[in-house]
């Protein structure tokens, strides 16, 4: 199914998530996605929900957990989510702070071996 619906209501969030970003969302946006050579979104309205990152291109989101991720309600709500954004046709890809905080060279190429293989290109030419 097509992205076709955007809820407006969400732009102010989407603004002020924006320029509010976590740490580790700024991390991973100024030190990788912000000049990846393939256009990544951040703080992106799809549906009713602002994802993190987004790849239209390779039709994936990149979400950044925090704790609050990790409890019955946010693993719940997450499930829900990402149900729908799957039935868009995209992928969704989770990594926690820490992952980002400790091994960012692995996130960042879990990331660019993704979006290769989800654009069809050689992922035996990474950068």
């Amino acid at each position: 199914m097509p992205i076709t619906t955007k809820d407006n209501a969400q732009l102010d969030t989407a603004r002020k998530l924006r320029k509010e970003m976590t740490p580790q969302e700024r991390k991973l946006w100024y030190m990788f996605l912000r000049k990846y050579p393939v256009k990544v979104y951040k703080q992106r309205i799809i549906d009713r929900f602002v994802v993190d990152f987004y790849c239209a291109s390779a039709k994936l989101v990149i979400e950044i957990d925090g704790i609050q991720h990790y409890d019955a309600q946010g693993k719940a709500y997450d499930q829900e989510r990402s149900a729908i954004l799957e039935a868009y046709g995209l992928k969704v890809v989770r990594y926690s702070n820490t992952a980002v905080d400790l091994n960012f060279a692995a996130v960042c190429e879990d990331i660019d071996r993704i979006i290769r293989e989800r654009r069809g290109e050689d992922s035996t030419d990474v950068k």
